[in-house]
Formats: C-alpha cells, structure tokens, sequence
C-alpha cells in the first residue's frame, strides 16, 4: 500500500509546486505596477521615458515628496479623503445591509419589481448618472463641499444585492420568526440578530467602498472646486500643469497616495480574506 501510495503523493506534491509558482508569478506581475511607481517617484522624467527603462530605485523620493506637500495641500486632502472614504464604506456596510435585510426577510408589495430595477440599474455606465446627479446637487447648494461627494456613494446596487443573497443564505426564517414572538421590533431584529450575523460580509463591502472613494476621480473633480475641499485623486491632478506633466512628481504624489491603502491592507487584510470566505454563497 505504501508503494502505490507514494507516486500518487509524488503527482499532488508536483501539482502543488505548480500552483505555487503560477500564484507566485501573478503576484509579481500584480506588484510590478506599484514597484515601477516607486521607482518613477524616485527618479525624474527623463529617467523614467529612458530606454533600457531603469529598474532599480533612484535618490530622489524625499525630494520629490517634499515638492508634493509644497505644490499642493497634500496634508489636507489626505484628511479629506480618510472623512469622504470612511464614511461611504460606513454607510455602505450599514445601508446596503438594511436594504439587503428588506428584500431579503421582509414581505411587502412590490418586493421582487423593486429588486430587480435595483439590480438593472447596475447595467447603467456611472458616467450616463453624472449629468442629473450633478444638477441634484446644484439645486441642494452642496456644490464644492464634501457631501456632495459622500452622499452619492453611500448605498449602491452592487452592494444592496451582495447583502440580499449573503442575507438570504445565512439567516434561517425561523431564527426571526422566533424573535419576533419574543416582542422584538424589525430594527431589534436587523440590528440585534441579522446584521451580527453577516457582519464579516458588510465589513468587506464596506472595505470595497472604502478603496473605491479613495481612489475615485470623476465625481469629487466634478464637484470639487477649492484646493481645501479636494480629495487625494484630485490632488495628485493639480501636480500637472497645462502643458506637460512631471512622472517623477506625479508618481511621487500617487505613491504617497496609496501608501495609506497598503498600511490598511497590512491590518485587515486578514480579515478581508475571511469576510470574503464568509460572504461566500451558492446561487
């Protein structure tokens, strides 16, 4: 038994190697990106349009850094961005489980039309909304304030579905059917029972909704108009001039940028890895 059994243990140990090396080589190719940013920043733009292109780090980081932090309020926008970033992955997390959680456990007319418009509506390119929702915020007066750029992000059709299903496939009926013989109102019942329960999911989504705040540029440059409201992306823009851009300088800047998204990865991304097991259903 121990003959036959080692060439079998031979062939999984081989297809192991490979899967190894295959996932070792999508890494590379995923971080190469963010390698060759931290080598512009740290070098001008003659070097980076060079050929053969360099590969290694110049000295020049510190320097070009600190021309970021005196062309632009770089501080500033930073604090921008953690306010507008953390409050739509907040709101996400939170909204999205709340409108999960309705279409999910509660009965009411219309229910199903209502979900399928919302899932339809993830068919619509984000740029055909920007028009009317452009003109919305213009007659509320928000224009160049924060919350024009908050408002808009806190729930989306992506997540609101994400919920529902995680929602729908993790909470037995019986579970709030019993809760509600026990006096409990539909908030104590999603607050106190459902929402703990998919916790892990909505951590994720709101994860998601966090980078993609931080790392949006149409909307906030839309209508965003004072250097003290601007985001990290908007920014990184003002860096370049009518003319021509600087690689070295705007690298430096878009490094700087996504230097808080890796220190955030560095803490949860454990966390984001279960919550993404977690939040994981059948159809």
């Amino acid at each position: 038994m121990n003959t036959t059994a080692r060439p079998h243990r031979r062939r999984i140990d081989r297809i192991v190697w490979w899967v190894y090396g295959l996932l070792g080589i999508v890494v590379l190719l995923s971080l190469f990106p963010l390698y060759w940013m931290f080598v512009v920043s740290t070098t001008d733009s003659a070097t980076a349009t060079s050929l053969p292109p360099h590969v290694l780090p110049g000295g020049n980081f510190l320097h070009l850094a600190g021309l970021v932090f005196d062309i632009v309020p770089f501080v500033n926008a930073l604090g921008n961005s953690i306010v507008v970033a953390t409050a739509i992955g907040v709101g996400q997390a939170l909204l999205c489980a709340l409108a999960g959680f309705a279409f999910a456990k509660l009965s009411f007319r219309g229910r199903n039309t209502l979900f399928l418009i919302v899932v339809l509506t993830m068919t619509v390119p984000t740029q055909l909304s920007v028009v009317p929702q452009y003109l919305i915020i213009s007659q509320l007066g928000w224009v160049d304030s924060l919350q024009a750029v908050i408002l808009p992000g806190l729930v989306n059709a992506f997540g609101i579905f994400w919920m529902r299903q995680h929602i729908a496939h993790t909470i037995d009926d019986e579970l709030l059917q019993a809760a509600r013989v026990d006096g409990a109102t539909t908030w104590q019942i999603f607050w106190r029972i459902a929402f703990p329960l998919v916790r892990p999911a909505a951590f994720v989504l709101g994860l998601f909704g966090f980078v993609t705040a931080w790392n949006d540029f149409l909307w906030p440059f839309i209508v965003l108009k004072s250097p003290e409201h601007y985001t990290l992306q908007i920014a990184i823009k003002a860096l370049q001039s009518s003319r021509d851009i600087d690689l070295g300088l705007a690298m430096s800047g878009s490094f700087l940028a996504t230097l808080p998204l890796l220190v955030l990865f560095l803490f949860v991304g454990r966390r984001l890895v279960s919550g993404i097991m977690d939040g994981a259903f059948k159809g």
